[in-house]
């Protein structure tokens, strides 16, 4: 089934003069967690309403960039310095893998200096996986393949090595394909910090007291899965890809806990310490100016 630019849910107006809030974050199971109580009306907002659009987090990037074709939307970090002056970031709602990330896998046992030479198929160049890849091997050759097809192809042979994320991280093993590197893992040695993936900006344009608004919004959507976790997981098994319940259950608890509900301190400073080495490297042509909504 094909998920992007599909409407999830629209919530019937309350009141006529509701004002309508539009959202965007990926297809998968751990966003479908974060927003479910937003998208089911379990969470309301007097005065506001609340319409949701899936579609692949590279396509979102792209559009976010173009000066926002949504008011609240799901971002890789990666991405940020490149729409920051039309997008500032949520203290919720973030992706942050706590020694853990996305992965490069082969069919081949490749050394991590082996890996290096490879040509590697990644989901997309404003991706943080693919940020993370060039800050582990600076200069790395890739080809953009969509997300859920870097498995496919590479069991196929039409590259010797993918850079996995989302769901894949889970069930590569299953395909026959063997992890030749953590990003996740690697970072961590790197800095002692987690690595920030992703997470959700809000349009400059509504204005400080409705980005607050909404700020707090999208953290009460967040913390009505986490109390209410059973019924918040069966909703997010309809986006969990080849996914049982179990492996749903670790998936969305890798990425969707207490550091979504807030950063915290060494969150923000991994974000920082992430873009500034992008920088520095010369990935990212434009310093990144962090400004959270609080």
């Amino acid at each position: 089934m094909t998920l992007s630019n599909t409407a999830l849910l629209k919530d019937p107006p309350a009141q006529s003069d509701a004002r309508e809030i539009s959202i965007a974050h990926s297809p998968d199971s751990d966003d479908a967690f974060m927003f479910y109580g937003l998208a089911t009306n379990k969470v309301r907002v007097p005065g506001l309403r609340f319409s949701h659009t899936l579609s692949d987090i590279e396509t979102l990037n792209r559009k976010a960039m173009q000066g926002g074709v949504y008011d609240v939307t799901a971002i890789s970090f990666h991405a940020y310095p490149y729409l920051q002056d039309h997008y500032a970031l949520l203290p919720s709602g973030g992706s942050v893998g706590e020694g853990y990330g996305p992965m490069i896998v082969s069919p081949q046992p490749f050394s991590e200096s082996e890996i290096r030479q490879k040509r590697i198929a990644v989901p997309g160049k404003l991706t943080t996986a693919y940020l993370a890849l060039q800050l582990f091997a600076p200069g790395i050759e890739t080809v953009v393949v969509p997300f859920d097809q870097i498995i496919p192809q590479v069991l196929e042979g039409k590259h010797e090595a993918g850079l996995i994320i989302h769901e894949g991280q889970l069930t590569y093993s299953k395909s026959g394909l063997q992890r030749v590197v953590d990003l996740g893992k690697w970072w961590f040695r790197v800095t002692g910090l987690p690595l920030p993936l992703g997470g959700n900006a809000i349009r400059r344009s509504l204005g400080p007291e409705l980005m607050s608004k909404c700020g707090s919004a999208l953290r009460q959507s967040i913390q009505y899965a986490l109390d209410h976790r059973d019924e918040a997981l069966a909703y997010s098994m309809q986006f969990a890809r080849d996914l049982d319940p179990q492996l749903a259950d670790k998936f969305v608890g890798m990425y969707v806990n207490e550091r979504t509900l807030d950063y915290g301190m060494e969150g923000r400073e991994a974000i920082r310490r992430l873009l500034e080495m992008g920088h520095k490297a010369g990935i990212i042509p434009h310093t990144a100016k962090l400004d959270f909504v609080e």
